[in-house]
């Protein structure tokens, strides 16, 4: 039985990875802001604003699963949340391969979360040799991916996950995109022409799975299925399951801009990512249909 430690455990994907690892008996713990150390799920304490953390969290770990950042929906992209959407993933790794060189922690294997955002905006197809792009997502996601790579020089085992749109009952997309659709004042974003690469989370969770099983499955992979869709279509399928009518006009993206900010350039954006090298690797999806996914997460929603 490994013994794993997740940091972000308590988030959308944190949560429903540590269930799945329980059920296939696993031994998780937690690294979070507040210690709990009599909870189902002992959570030790650390903070990347003071550099504390509890070492004790690392007793007997194997492989450490680094899921930590402010959500990029938590809020208007203000200076403040900016820095904070950057500090929660990049100090919070540079504490964490601190940690393990110098106290020589034997961790056996890393797997560090990143993004799709690391491709900035981009129609043409983007596979793990495109390089990064120069908006703020994007350097986020390659000083995240910089901080994780350090662990490599300890010769420890480092696999980068870069995470798209996440399909969950429980959070993210999916509830927020339903909000306004089953209040009736759903409305296509922009052109809605903007692709959207997507997995459920479900497949998400079993990518990280094969990560901890599979001593060869190392370095970046993209996240995402092989079927990418767009806000238009995604918003339509949005109505046509919750059973409610589409009759504003599409949002306009200068509107969207005034409303939210920075944060509107993600809802903008085109991600159309490969998913080559994770089939290559021998992942086999269970969703690869948006529709099938969708229905799947609203009906548990």
């Amino acid at each position: 039985m490994k013994n794993i430690l997740i940091t972000g455990g308590s988030g959308l994907v944190g949560s429903a990875l540590t269930a799945l690892l329980q059920q296939k008996g696993y031994r998780v713990t937690h690294l979070g802001r507040k210690e709990n150390l009599s909870g189902l799920i002992k959570t030790y304490r650390w903070d990347y604003k003071t550099g504390e953390i509890d070492v004790k969290a690392f007793d007997g770990v194997e492989v450490i699963i680094n899921l930590a950042g402010a959500s990029v929906a938590g809020g208007r992209w203000t200076s403040a949340y900016k820095q904070e959407i950057y500090n929660s993933r990049v100090i919070s790794t540079r504490l964490l391969y601190e940690t393990i060189k110098n106290h020589q922690l034997p961790v056996k294997k890393i797997i560090s979360a990143s993004a799709t955002g690391y491709y900035g905006d981009s129609l043409q197809l983007v596979d793990e040799n495109t390089p990064s792009s120069n908006d703020f997502l994007s350097k986020v996601c390659a000083d995240w991916e910089s901080e994780a790579k350090k662990i490599e020089s300890l010769g420890i085992p480092l696999t980068i996950l870069r995470i798209g749109i996440v399909l969950s009952a429980k959070g993210g997309f999916v509830p927020e995109m339903a909000k306004p659709i089953k209040m009736g004042f759903g409305t296509v974003l922009g052109s809605g022409k903007q692709q959207i690469s997507w997995i459920h989370i479900n497949d998400l969770c079993g990518i990280v799975l094969k990560a901890i099983t599979d001593d060869g499955f190392t370095g970046p992979y993209n996240c995402v299925t092989p079927n990418p869709t767009t806000n238009a279509q995604a918003t339509k399928l949005f109505a046509k399951l919750l059973r409610k009518p589409l009759w504003l006009p599409n949002a306009p993206a200068f509107a969207l801009k005034i409303i939210l900010g920075g944060m509107s350039y993600e809802l903008l954006v085109n991600h159309n990512v490969s998913a080559k090298k994770l089939i290559g690797a021998g992942y086999e999806f269970i969703y690869t249909d948006f529709e099938t996914a969708l229905r799947e997460a609203l009906t548990n929603s």
